[in-house]
């Protein structure tokens, strides 16, 4: 079956078959095709223009964006790693994927039955996928607002339990400590900026292996970075 015909046909039941995440969202698509490209995983067809993945790098952008213009107003003199910090605790793909639990998002997915869902991580990953793939069809087919709308009704009025459980240093100690991996070691690598507003730049080491920097306005926001810039790559 062509990719178009496959549209035409799930088309006829889009209305149906979203109807009850589109009022979750409060929102009604106009364009059907936004929400199908959404839903639909890189296993059923590879092709940039007919997956998720082109809708899921727009949304993370469009995230990136207006949970910025949020924290700036809650935190009117909040410097930039402060900003930096919050805004990473709840773009991460962890904290996504629970926004994606919360709408029952995989339930709408699309995908071969090799895809193994049962597993953890890999049904995490698609959560998380999946709700920066709906903000990109929400944006294309609404504009801003609705993207908005929803990112502050699940990420923002998420905000503070993110805040709170999020220690990325003890985690990624934890994880090091169950994969037999010698403990992180946290080492400063540079510091910028006046006395009064100074820039750490921290890194982990584990064995021989060097991971990407965080960076705070203090030593220990800058370990957290740097923790979460870890595990992100140790568990993906």
């Amino acid at each position: 079956m062509s990719f178009l015909n496959f549209f035409l046909r799930s088309s006829k039941s889009s209305s149906n078959h979203y109807s009850q995440l589109e009022k979750k969202i409060n929102y009604r698509f106009n364009n059907l095709r936004y929400i199908e490209q959404a839903f639909t995983h890189r296993s059923i067809s590879p092709k940039p223009r007919q997956n998720y993945e082109r809708l899921e790098f727009l949304g993370d952008a469009i995230i990136d964006i207006v949970v910025s213009k949020a924290l700036m107003k809650e935190f009117p003199e909040g410097d930039e790693g402060l900003l930096t910090q919050k805004r990473s605790t709840l773009v991460q793909k962890e904290f996504l994927a629970s926004m994606g639990k919360l709408l029952d998002l995989l339930s709408y997915l699309k995908i071969e039955s090799t895809v193994n869902l049962d597993i953890e991580k890999i049904a995490n990953k698609q959560q998380a996928n999946l709700y920066e793939s709906l903000i990109g069809a929400l944006y294309l087919d609404g504009g801003l607002h609705p993207c908005k709308e929803l990112i502050l009704s699940t990420i923002w009025t998420h905000r503070i339990e993110a805040w709170k459980s999020t220690n990325y240093k003890g985690r990624l100690i934890e994880y090091c400590h169950s994969s037999s991996l010698r403990a992180p070691k946290f080492q400063v690598s540079n510091i910028t900026g006046p006395d009064h507003q100074k820039i750490f730049e921290v890194h982990v080491q584990i064995d021989d292996k060097i991971f990407p920097p965080g960076m705070g306005s203090n030593k220990k926001t800058a370990e957290q970075s740097a923790a979460q810039n870890t595990l992100e790559i140790l568990t993906n």
